[in-house]
């Protein structure tokens, strides 16, 4: 069997947790990662975090991307991360995109967050790092 043959495509849910209406990014990047080859589930707007930790669950996703542009993402991604540790999840990859403050990135990142990109990162970034994080 070929090493690609034994590849799996990496399955990335991007979603969009909590009040925050903007989804352009979200599907900038969702569309560049599936031009990339991996398979995207785009979970749409208003998603609570129980939503988006059972859309990971269901679809068996390698990684997941939040999408926040509310604010709110100091409440919503330490949830997100608490659930996914409660269903025994630790090996999905979390990445958080949005307006994030530098200041929340060193603690995003002690609860679990891979990666935080903030305006500006190149979707090329994005896509090298899932790449790379998912295949180490």
């Amino acid at each position: 069997m070929s090493a690609a043959a034994t590849q799996h495509k990496i399955r990335v849910v991007v979603a969009k947790p909590g009040l925050d209406g903007h989804d352009r990014g979200a599907k900038i990047i969702a569309r560049a990662l599936r031009d990339a080859g991996m398979e995207v589930i785009y979970t749409g707007l208003h998603q609570t975090p129980e939503q988006i930790v059972e859309t990971v669950i269901q679809e068996d996703a390698d990684a997941v991307g939040l999408s926040i542009l509310s604010g709110a993402h100091m409440t919503l991604v330490p949830r997100i991360v608490e659930l996914l540790s409660g269903q025994g999840i630790d090996d999905v990859i979390v990445t958080v995109g949005g307006t994030i403050p530098a200041d929340d990135i060193p603690e995003l990142k002690s609860l679990g967050v891979a990666e935080v990109f903030t305006p500006g990162a190149s979707t090329q970034d994005i896509i090298d790092f899932i790449q790379g994080a998912v295949t180490r």
